[in-house]
């Protein structure tokens, strides 16, 4: 059974950094290309950023570069994301994903995690 466990959320103050973690199992982890996205209330998800299954090549949406970094380790089968100079408008559920195949979509998906920015 596969499980992507999303943890580091939190309340914090505008202009403060924060980093999410997502501990995955059930899966060979480093065959897999991880993923970060975000959805605000009443708003539709958000891809942040995504890391290939080596950990080499990691792409950042471009709204969000210099700002939010993804970084894995596969001996620890977990994925982060560093997010520095938070803005209130980051506020939003935070969702790990995985996917063997990032062109047919996304297969296993966390709980997500609150992350709430204060101005």
């Amino acid at each position: 059974q596969v499980q992507l466990v999303e943890s580091g959320g939190g309340l914090v103050q505008a202009g403060g950094p924060l980093r999410l973690s997502c501990a995955a199992s059930g899966l060979t982890f480093s065959r897999y290309i991880m993923a970060w996205f975000r959805q605000a209330p009443g708003q539709e998800r958000e891809f942040i950023a995504a890391i290939n299954s080596g950990g080499g090549r990691a792409y950042t949406d471009d709204s969000k570069k210099g700002r939010f970094a993804i970084s894995r380790d596969n001996a620890k089968n977990t994925v982060y994301l560093q997010m520095n100079s938070l803005k209130p408008e980051d506020t939003a559920v935070y969702y790990c994903a995985a996917t063997s195949d990032a062109l047919v979509g996304y297969d296993y998906w966390g709980q997500g995690t609150q992350v709430t920015v204060s101005s």
